[in-house]
């Protein structure tokens, strides 16, 4: 592939990514509630992380190990700490079925902060479907989440965890450049399922684009940018969350 043909491709993906943002400004004003006014609270945010899809020998069965340090102004202060185990079972070459655990500390940040620190306890199930066509490899993942939440107050008698539940879907596409490179994009929508507690069904929408290099056949490093709008539970704050990720991924195997 030539470098004419790989600033085409970049040109591609600079499109989907804003087309991404778009979309997600669009569904983030349909869902505030009418006649409320609107905040907007801009934030410099930096993740760094590790993916690790692990099979286990020639069975169809894997491993998940996922672990996100994530930085509010970049780096100098906690955002968030994440750590997401699971199971994978790969149905086919197309189709890998997951479910685990999260665990979830969040810290205040901005300038229209959270009251406290909180953790949260999560199971989480998925698909995944791979596609590829041409050169293009596509992904889209269905995430479905039953998230127990720490209670920033609680009357007398109440449960520590709040339960409520949320959907995420996922479109990403890979694309190989020159050499070990690639070009990626992705656009992962949020909604609370019922039971919540929020004034829109709405939470959140993520647009990534990034370079990657494959440093060999089975670890590859990411880094690019994340554009996170989150809508505040109150319907009145608009969350514009600006991301460096820097990520490293792996699907080494445990055995041969």
């Amino acid at each position: 592939m030539n470098w004419l043909a790989g600033s085409k491709v970049r040109r591609e993906l600079r499109f989907l990514t804003r087309f991404a943002l778009a979309i997600a400004s669009i569904l983030v004003i349909a869902s505030a509630s009418p006649g409320q006014p609107r905040i907007t609270d801009q934030n410099a945010h930096g993740w760094y992380n590790y993916f690790g899809d692990h099979p286990i020998g020639d069975s169809r069965w894997g491993i998940h190990l996922e672990g996100q340090w994530r930085r509010h102004e970049v780096i100098t202060r906690w955002q968030q700490l994440l750590l997401r185990p699971a199971v994978n079972f790969e149905v086919n070459d197309k189709l890998m079925l997951s479910a685990g655990y999260g665990f979830i500390r969040s810290f205040p940040y901005g300038d229209i902060p959270a009251p406290a620190r909180t953790d949260e306890r999560r199971f989480w199930q998925q698909a995944l479907i791979r596609y590829p066509t041409g050169k293009a490899r596509w992904n889209t993942r269905i995430r479905f989440e039953e998230r127990f939440l720490d209670r920033t107050s609680r009357q007398i008698g109440e449960p520590k965890y709040r339960f409520e539940d949320r959907i995420r879907i996922m479109q990403q596409v890979r694309y190989p450049l020159k050499g070990k490179t690639y070009a990626t994009t992705y656009n992962e929508i949020w909604f609370y399922v019922k039971p919540y507690v929020s004034n829109s069904t709405f939470d959140q929408n993520r647009a990534y684009g990034a370079l990657g290099w494959q440093l060999d056949d089975h670890w590859r490093l990411e880094t690019g940018y994340m554009h996170q709008a989150i809508l505040q539970r109150s319907g009145t704050v608009l969350e514009s969350n600006h991301t460096l990720m820097i990520s490293l991924i792996s699907n080494a195997p445990f055995r041969k």
